[in-house]
């Protein structure tokens, strides 16, 4: 907030001010905690592209990241795979089919449930205190790349790929919604 509060101005721009929400408000509305946490929530160990992969959709961040189920993981991880399979598909509008996606997520089951079907390591907690001790002498992120996160331990892809079939189902049954325009299937 202190080193770069035109980052807050220029992401809301089309407001004449940027609401104060955007500077000290929850975590997912406030621009820097819904960015710390969308690396957090999304990373698999030290690898931030599934975090780049589910910035690309604003709905990620603006309804994913509320659920409580995001927490798990693999959820989480899997959410990503069915949006990587989205946009490879040129799916019209991914936002609204995470929108109805997440919904269906969270409406299938609680993260207990999610846990029995795909199992969630804990991070080791010495990884990530080692790479937080050395983030002070680290060197600047490279704008070429994405940085590499603490080695804290991957979610196993076994985990993953057990929930994508389901998440891809509920998608399937789930409403999408329809906006003005859209093409009655019915006709």
């Amino acid at each position: 907030m202190i080193v770069a509060p035109d980052y807050v101005v220029w992401r809301h721009k089309g407001a004449e001010i940027a609401p104060a929400a955007r500077f000290a408000g929850p975590h997912y509305k406030q621009a820097f905690a819904r960015l710390w946490w969308a690396a957090e929530l999304f990373r698999n160990g030290a690898d931030y592209r599934p975090v780049e992969l589910a910035c690309r959709v604003q709905d990620v961040l603006n309804t994913t990241m509320r659920l409580d189920v995001i927490d798990h993981r693999p959820t989480a991880l899997a959410i990503v795979g069915v949006l990587e399979r989205l946009l490879a598909d040129g799916s019209p509008r991914p936002g609204d089919h995470i929108n109805a996606l997440s919904s269906a997520v969270n409406a299938a089951g609680s993260t207990l449930f999610y846990d029995v079907m795909a199992i969630d390591d804990s991070a080791d907690a010495d990884a990530l205190l080692h790479w937080i001790s050395e983030s002070a002498g680290m060197a600047p992120v490279p704008w070429d790349r994405l940085p590499l996160g603490p080695d804290d331990g991957a979610v196993r892809r076994g985990s993953v790929e057990s929930l994508i079939p389901l998440f891809e189902q509920l998608l399937l049954d789930a409403p999408i919604r329809r906006r003005d325009g859209d093409v009655n299937d019915d006709e």
